[in-house]
């Protein structure tokens, strides 16, 4: 695995915490899809039954930060922590998922639990690998509880018919993408061992 400076994973990691921004206010996530390698992977469990994977650039664009993203218009991920390892190359990200729809109190739903971005630094500013993991029960949850709320926006209400109607591009069983959520990864072994 190449080596970066620090200097250049963490101008990276600016320039897409300053995308992400700009994708928020717009509420057009597709231009995150320029900031990964041609031969990228991108995935992220989601329960014991589903996993999601997009293999490349151009299912990044469509699959994850297209149809995964739709709905989520007027959401805000803000990063929390950043944490970079520049001997390997690689970025944590710690989000939190807040929607813009607020209850009676006034305060805006959120996900509970952890979110995160792992991220694999590819050269030329752009991510070759990227997995994601967040807290399912409590995004249902929260999901749950903002449909009794009558909370969600019509473009969440859609995407979620959507999602009920069978699997959706990108998704597959647990262990069955053609890119496992592991592959590229050797367990750490601490002290040169």
């Amino acid at each position: 695995m190449p080596t970066y400076p620090r200097s250049e994973l963490e101008e990276t990691m600016q320039l897409w915490l300053d995308l992400n921004k700009k994708c928020e206010e717009e509420l057009n996530w597709l231009p995150l899809a320029d900031m990964y390698t041609e031969d990228a992977t991108y995935g992220w469990n989601v329960g014991p039954n589903d996993e999601f994977m997009a293999v490349g650039r151009d299912q990044i664009r469509e699959y994850a930060v297209g149809l995964e993203m739709e709905g989520l218009g007027g959401w805000t991920y803000p990063y929390m922590r950043i944490l970079i390892d520049d001997l390997q190359g690689e970025i944590l990200g710690l989000w939190k998922q807040v929607a813009d729809a607020t209850r009676a109190d006034g305060s805006h739903y959120e996900i509970a639990g952890l979110g995160g971005s792992w991220f694999r630094y590819g050269g030329n500013h752009q991510w070759s690998w990227q997995r994601d993991f967040f807290d399912v029960g409590n995004a249902t949850a929260t999901y749950i509880e903002m449909i009794q709320a009558d909370a969600l926006s019509p473009g969440m209400k859609a995407r979620l018919e959507t999602m009920g109607s069978g699997r959706q591009p990108g998704h597959y069983p647990v262990g069955k993408s053609t890119v496992g959520l592991w592959d590229g990864v050797e367990p750490t072994v601490l002290g040169g061992a």
